[in-house]
Parts: C-alpha cells; sequence; structure tokens
C-alpha cells in the first residue's frame, strides 16, 4: 500500500487537486494507496510539546506511516520552500522507524516555472537525513493552473499526465521491490 501525502493545509491547493488525479490514477493502476491529507491534523496538534509527546489524535497519521510500503509526498513551493506544516508532520513522527528505509517519492506543483524543484531538492535532503530510499524518477507541474482543464479534474498536458502515470506505476513497484 502506498501512502499519498497532500502535502499542504491550505484550503482550495492546486496540491490537492495533483494529489487527487494521482488517487485517480493508482485506483486506475489497480494500485491500492491510501491518502493522507495534512488538512486533516488536528488542530490541538500544533502545540510546542508536541515534538516530544504527539497526543493520541496524531496515532492515525503515524500508522499510515508506519503501516505502509511507500510513501508519495505531493508538494507545493511556498516561498522557495515546502509548506512547514509538512515540516512539521516530518518531525512529529516517531525517530527513526518511520522513514527509516521508507520507499519516497515526489510531486511537484506550483504555479512557477520550476514546479517546486526547490521543495523536492530540500525534502530530498531531510528525508536522506531519515534514511528514507528515495525513488530517482520525480514528476514537477510548473504553470500547474495552465496544466488541468477547466474544473480541475484531468491534466490536459499530455507529456505530463504520462509522467505521472509512468510515476505512479513505477514507483509502486519500486516499494514493493524494497518493503519485501
Amino acid at each position: 500500500m502506498i501512502t499519498i501525502i497532500s502535502g499542504t493545509n491550505r484550503k482550495n491547493a492546486m496540491t490537492k487537486v495533483i494529489t487527487d488525479i494521482t488517487c485517480g490514477m493508482m485506483k486506475e493502476k489497480g494500485i491500492e494507496y491510501q491518502l493522507l491529507d495534512l488538512r486533516e491534523l488536528p488542530d490541538g496538534l500544533f502545540h510546542k510539546d508536541v515534538y516530544w509527546n504527539a497526543p493520541p489524535e496524531f496515532k492515525p497519521f503515524q500508522e499510515m506511516v508506519l503501516n505502509c510500503d511507500g510513501i508519495l509526498i505531493v508538494t507545493p513551493e511556498y516561498n522557495g520552500s515546502f509548506p512547514g506544516v509538512l515540516k512539521y508532520f516530518i518531525d512529529i513522527l516517531k525517530f527513526p522507524e518511520s522513514l527509516l528505509e521508507m520507499p519516497t517519492a515526489f510531486i511537484g506543483v506550483a504555479d512557477g516555472y520550476f514546479g517546486a524543484l526547490r521543495s523536492i531538492e530540500q525534502l530530498s535532503m531531510i528525508l536522506q537525513y531519515r534514511k528514507a530510499h528515495l525513488f530517482g524518477k520525480k514528476v514537477m507541474f510548473p504553470n500547474v493552473s495552465k496544466k488541468l482543464s477547466e474544473d480541475k479534474t484531468q491534466i490536459t498536458d499530455d507529456k505530463l499526465r504520462a509522467m505521472l502515470e509512468e510515476l505512479v506505476v513505477d514507483f509502486n513497484d519500486f516499494a514493493n521491490r524494497l518493503k519485501k
């Protein structure tokens, strides 16, 4: 099972749109997945004492990470980096077991030209520190607003859609090979 993390808690984010499209592709391909949406984190989680003692409300999120075969992070780029809520989430996960040798892949989402390249580079460094197994393929959605259908349910750029489909299938294979 792949855990897809929608890497922002911003309301109406394009990240969630791309996450939903990715989930649809996984379903079409028969790939087992679960969605971990950072918008659903409990409000009480944002307290200084949480770093050392996560509240019981965090347990389902922690379990989704511990009990999966791989993590696919869909991240936007905000102010030249990834969202603080995603870093906070990573910081709260049990150390070291949550990400140790965890197959991990990235999808970047941005309205800018580079498609969250900076976010993915920075996340890669953090996840390498946590000793995750990083998948070599990444998909970046530059100018994301211009790459979607009017109703925001389809990718209109054929090349990007093909790249995303390839990532979904190949990452699932990678994760299954490593987690056996």
